[in-house]
């Protein structure tokens, strides 16, 4: 087999993945920036908002996890390009029809709908990518991706400011729309186009848990990326709840701190790239970041009486840390066989996303048998310890070849 002709790292089909990612992160926080104004609109209390918001955040949830299959699997049986399409048709049509809604059951279907269209970008754009750029250059190509995308969740804070949460799901579907016309100069992967000659099976989900060293594998990746939905979910998302307790006087804004630490991490983002470029290693540059974050959960459980600046700061450093978003879906394309590679880039980001429902159960039960600081810090040692452990346990993949396939 022989890859198609190398492309740059600021080429077309990478430009277009890095907009994917964009649009992902702008319509996966678009929710926990306008909750409240929106629900709100429907005649809720703040207090209603919070339940009705996590049972709509659920939903979104649970269409992620079905769509990262389901869009792995045909990114391995049909190509990375139908994922491509596909996925931001869904997602914009999805986005558009949320702007119309009066009820929750209405909201909760269509994010429902929008997260299983958003489940595809990062997954088949990484995919993509990684298949059509020389090996020594991965690492430079995907951190581009995840720095651009990151500065969505930015541009969401700042919508949300100026305008009608209504006109903010338009905005992301007409976002959708406009990446949609891009992608058509994009062309498909060599390798996949070889690789459907072969007679293996491609895009078998089941297959990362019929054999052992493809469990493991698998396995290893998603709890790299745990620690990372902690943090948002819990540490960030409850930043003023976890202030009061802290004893901080002043009023803590979770969107404020959200922005300020997705700066952070898009800056992360970019430069994790580079680091595994010049240590010619993915997990050396890894391990600089997990200790950064967990230098950051530390100061965030140790922070009594301090200031709402305070806990920006704390948040940046944490975000920073969690900055290996690229380096972590980078892993995932390049452990398993082309058969199996947009199955696996796809559903893992997906899964670890996902991941945060089992997260936020835990951290519930917890609080019914100690306090909601110590719950926090008991999940925060669990995520963070099997992180570590995977982290340690996952081989290497910086410049490993990417012609071949999993039987």
């Amino acid at each position: 087999m022989k890859q198609n002709q190398n492309v740059g790292i600021f080429s077309i089909p990478v430009m277009v993945a890095a907009l994917g990612y964009f649009v992902d992160i702008y319509d996966l926080l678009l929710f926990s920036f306008i909750r409240i104004s929106s629900l709100k609109s429907f005649g809720l209390t703040q207090d209603q908002s919070a339940s009705v918001g996590l049972h709509i955040i659920s939903y979104q949830m649970t269409g992620l996890l079905l769509g990262g299959i389901l869009w792995g699997v045909m990114g391995d049986k049909k190509g990375r390009l139908s994922v491509l399409f596909g996925s931001i048709i869904i997602y914009s049509v999805a986005n558009i029809a949320n702007g119309m809604v009066h009820t929750t059951t209405q909201y909760a279907l269509c994010r429902f709908i929008a997260g299983i269209g958003l489940a595809g970008e990062l997954g088949a754009g990484v995919t993509l990518v990684c298949e059509l750029i020389d090996k020594e250059k991965r690492g430079y190509a995907t951190s581009f991706i995840a720095g651009v995308g990151l500065t969505g969740a930015i541009l969401a804070y700042f919508i949300t400011r100026a305008f009608d949460w209504r006109i903010c799901y338009y905005i992301g579907g007409g976002l959708g729309i406009l990446l949609l016309l891009l992608r058509v100069s994009v062309f498909e992967s060599g390798l996949f186009a070889h690789e459907k000659k072969e007679e293996v099976q491609h895009g078998n989900f089941l297959m990362f848990f019929n054999n052992r060293d493809r469990f493991k594998r698998y396995m290893l990746g998603l709890m790299i990326g745990l620690p990372t939905w902690y943090i948002l979910g819990i540490l960030i998302q409850l930043s003023d709840k976890f202030g009061k307790q802290f004893g901080i006087k002043d009023d803590i804004s979770p969107g404020r701190v959200m922005v300020f630490m997705y700066i952070a991490t898009s800056v992360a983002d970019f430069l994790s790239g580079i680091l595994s470029q010049v240590f010619k290693s993915r997990k050396k540059a890894l391990y600089i970041y997990y200790v950064i974050m967990i230098v950051g959960v530390i100061l965030y459980f140790t922070q009594y009486n301090g200031t709402s600046t305070g806990m920006i700061i704390i948040c940046m450093i944490i975000g920073f840390g969690t900055g290996f978003w690229a380096l972590f879906v980078t892993m995932a394309a390049e452990q398993f066989g082309t058969n199996l590679r947009a199955t696996a880039t796809t559903t893992t980001p997906n899964m670890v996303r996902g991941s945060l429902v089992l997260v936020a159960f835990l951290f519930e039960y917890l609080q019914k048998h100690t306090s909601f600081i110590a719950s926090g810090a008991i999940v925060g040692v669990i995520v963070l310890s099997l992180g570590t452990i995977a982290l340690l346990f996952t081989k290497e993949t910086y410049g490993k070849d990417l012609d071949f396939h999993e039987r």
